[in-house]
């Protein structure tokens, strides 16, 4: 991959992942207060990010993707993250630290008829 940041030198991703098996009964909702009330605002117009996704399968897994418009902001974000992960707000609700920390490569992003959408999702608090 890449490390040239000009523009049009492509997306670069990464997902933060924590397992839910062993999560609090009430994490699901915790997480959704805390991305909608809190976490959102944070990463919105953030510089460097592209969009951010919240993900989550409930009692399974809730995960974090992120796509960037360059690998030094994604890489040092992920470096950063990678130091300081287990305390984040995240962990504090779920009960650990990420069990995945994962760069990818972002092959191509489509925007469907609908168009793009920015907000909380249908169950969100």
């Amino acid at each position: 991959m890449s490390t040239t940041d000009s523009p049009g030198a492509g997306l670069h991703g990464l997902t933060v992942r924590w397992s839910l098996a062993e999560a609090p009964d009430d994490a699901a909702d915790r997480l959704r207060e805390y991305v909608t009330g809190t976490s959102l605002a944070r990463f919105t117009g953030l510089d460097g990010l592209a969009f951010k996704t919240w993900r989550m399968r409930e009692s399974e897994w809730f995960e974090g993707t992120y796509v960037w418009d360059g690998a030094a902001a994604r890489d040092a974000f992920a470096e950063q993250f990678a130091a300081t992960g287990a305390d984040n707000p995240g962990s504090q609700i779920i009960g650990g630290a990420p069990s995945l920390i994962e760069t990818f490569e972002v092959v191509a992003v489509a925007e469907g008829g609908a168009g793009f959408r920015a907000g909380p999702g249908p169950r969100s608090a």
